[in-house]
């Protein structure tokens, strides 16, 4: 089972009408909280709204996560430990208010296990694949620094 999540503040037409398409081009099972119905999916399983512990659940059971690039979609994946492939939001579309989903992409496309698909072909790519990396949660290389000037900063 493939999970997509577009957040609970707008709606993600874009995204989901791809998924609607490629799950129905594959036979893939695909489970979507999507912030309002997409109208005429012939593929999804959708859900405007998920309950946290629903959505927790669902994240256990998936093989992959699919999202905008939110940071909570970030961060529920990589605890989740699947492969993550985010499909940021574009300003230029109308999907957002600015570009800050296209810098978190490009900020995590290097990260093990966090996949970016920019367009539709790659989006399908990447679901069709059965070696995804697993995101995981790790520790910033730059944290202990961090932690040390803090420290004696507060000491000082």
């Amino acid at each position: 089972m493939i999970l997509a999540t577009v957040g609970t503040q707008l709606p993600f037409p874009r995204l989901l009408e791809a998924l609607d398409r490629i799950a129905a081009d594959h036979g893939l099972l695909v489970v979507a909280q999507t912030c309002g119905d997409l109208a005429g999916a012939k593929a999804l399983e959708q859900h405007t709204f998920l309950t946290p512990d629903r959505l927790a659940a669902l994240f256990d059971e998936a093989r992959v996560i699919v999202g905008h690039a939110g940071i909570g979609t970030i961060f529920a994946g990589m605890r989740a430990q699947k492969p993550l492939v985010l499909y940021p939001r574009r300003a230029a579309l109308g999907e957002h208010r600015n570009d800050h989903q296209m810098a978190t992409a490009a900020a995590m496309a290097d990260r093990p296990g966090i996949h970016v698909a920019w367009d539709d072909a790659e989006l399908e790519r990447l679901l069709l694949a059965s070696d995804l990396e697993t995101a995981r949660p790790e520790a910033s290389p730059t944290r202990p620094a961090l932690i040390d000037a803090v420290a004696a900063f507060v000491r000082n």
